[in-house]
């Protein structure tokens, strides 16, 4: 059996949609695990900027809330959504709220932590706002920490697109 690639792996977005990673094959992906309620927040503008800047030479940044760390995104996938873009404008695919570590992680996010360790080689998120940049052909680029401000990527995607 091959190893997974992130075209293999779906996602359910927001309002309940299915969404297969293989849509977005040939354009370089920033996923994040956000959240509403926590210090990091208001990386969702940064986020959104990015976005808004990158998007139209390839760029897709995906948010997936996760309630995992600190209980910081209680609410339901519509109160969510509705916070995201009420308080930071986001425009951004975001995605059904979703594990991203124990026993009920989500697919996708067991492979990014095996493709690319934290911090000495942890494989755990450690916090909401880990962010992965993966390149057009699919692979892991990076692992960026919660405390990297969004706008301290835009090298690297400039790099990648």
């Amino acid at each position: 059996m091959s190893e997974p690639r992130l075209q293999d792996f779906e996602a359910v977005d927001i309002t309940g949609r299915p969404v297969r990673l293989a849509d977005h094959a040939g354009q370089v992906l920033l996923i994040v695990n956000t959240a509403s309620q926590c210090g990091f927040t208001p990386q969702f503008a940064g986020l959104e900027k990015l976005w808004q800047t990158y998007r139209e030479r390839g760029l897709v940044v995906l948010g997936f809330p996760s309630n995992q760390f600190g209980g910081q995104d209680p609410g339901s996938n519509d109160e969510i959504a509705s916070f995201c873009q009420l308080n930071y404008g986001v425009s951004f695919p975001m995605m059904a709220k979703v594990q991203v570590n124990g026993g009920d992680a989500h697919p996708l996010f067991e492979w990014l932590k095996g493709e690319a360790p934290g911090l000495l080689g942890s494989k755990g998120i450690k916090w909401n706002f880990t962010k992965f940049l993966i390149g057009r052909d699919g692979k892991v680029l990076k692992r960026y920490a919660p405390q990297d401000a969004p706008e301290k990527l835009a090298q690297d995607i400039e790099a990648a697109l």
